[in-house]
This record gives structure tokens, C-alpha cells and sequence, in this order.
């Protein structure tokens, strides 16, 4: 399994320690988030983690921005991104039953390092439920562009 991970400037305490932790899992890593805590675009490192979520160079994504709103959308502007903003284990879980989520978004400034890591671990350890879902999910991408 490849994870690719980005974030911004707000998110850049979490990341290296949800690295480590995926990192002792045996989980290979793609960093494309700043290692600073200097004020950067969140764009600028989002926009990589889908395209390799897309190309299947990762298989999930991990996206961390203040809010975790601006992180969200940018990656959602990709057709094959189903990014999750999460803010308990209950919406967690459910990004991965229901919605087969590809990229977890985490607001750093709004959920503590624990529960960061621990929503890490329940995404990656839930499996998409199908059926019912499956349907709904493959409305989502839009036919233009």
C-alpha cells in the first residue's frame, strides 16, 4: 500500500506524525505537503496527492489543512478523488462504507493529534460496503470536462 499525504503550513505537526505511524505499519509514504510552518497555498500540495491517487501511484490519499474545507474541495475538483472531510469516527467510518472514499481530509486546527491518528487508522481499515452505494458513487464524476 502507497499513501500519498499533503498538507499546509497548518497541518505540517500531524502529517510527520502520521508518517511515523504509517511508516511503522510498513506503509510507503509520498510526501507532497510542506515540512515548514510557513504560510503556503494548500492547493499547491494537494493538487499532487490526487493525481497520484488518480494515476494509482497511491492508493489513498491524506489531506490536512486548517479546516481541512480548503484541502476537501481542491482535491474534489479531480473526477477519480472522493475526498472526506472528518471530524469523529462515525463520518470516518462512513466516507469509506457509503461514499468508497480515496482521500481522508483532516481540519488540523479542529480535531486533536489523537484523533487525527486514530481516523487514519479507521480509514484505512474500513472497507467500502458496495451494493447500494456502489450505484450512487458512480454518479458522482460528471461527464463533461
Amino acid at each position: 500500500m502507497v499513501i500519498a499525504i499533503g498538507n499546509d503550513h497548518a497541518g505540517t505537526e500531524y502529517k510527520f506524525e502520521i508518517i511515523k505511524q504509517l511508516e511503522s505499519k510498513g506503509i510507503k509514504v509520498l510526501n507532497f505537503g510542506t515540512d515548514s510552518n510557513d504560510s503556503m497555498d494548500y492547493a499547491d500540495a494537494i493538487h499532487p496527492v490526487a493525481d497520484a491517487v488518480e494515476s494509482g501511484k497511491a492508493t489513498y490519499g491524506i489531506i490536512l489543512c486548517g479546516s481541512g474545507n480548503g484541502a476537501q474541495m481542491t482535491a474534489n475538483k479531480h473526477q477519480g478523488i472522493r475526498a472526506g472531510l472528518v471530524w469523529n469516527n462515525e463520518i470516518v467510518e462512513l466516507i469509506r462504507l457509503h461514499n468508497d472514499a480515496n482521500v481522508l481530509a483532516i481540519p488540523a486546527r479542529f480535531v486533536s493529534l489523537q484523533q487525527a491518528l486514530g481516523f487514519v487508522d479507521i480509514f484505512l481499515n474500513t472497507k467500502f460496503e458496495g451494493g447500494r452505494h456502489k450505484t450512487r458513487i458512480d454518479k458522482i464524476p460528471t461527464s463533461c470536462c
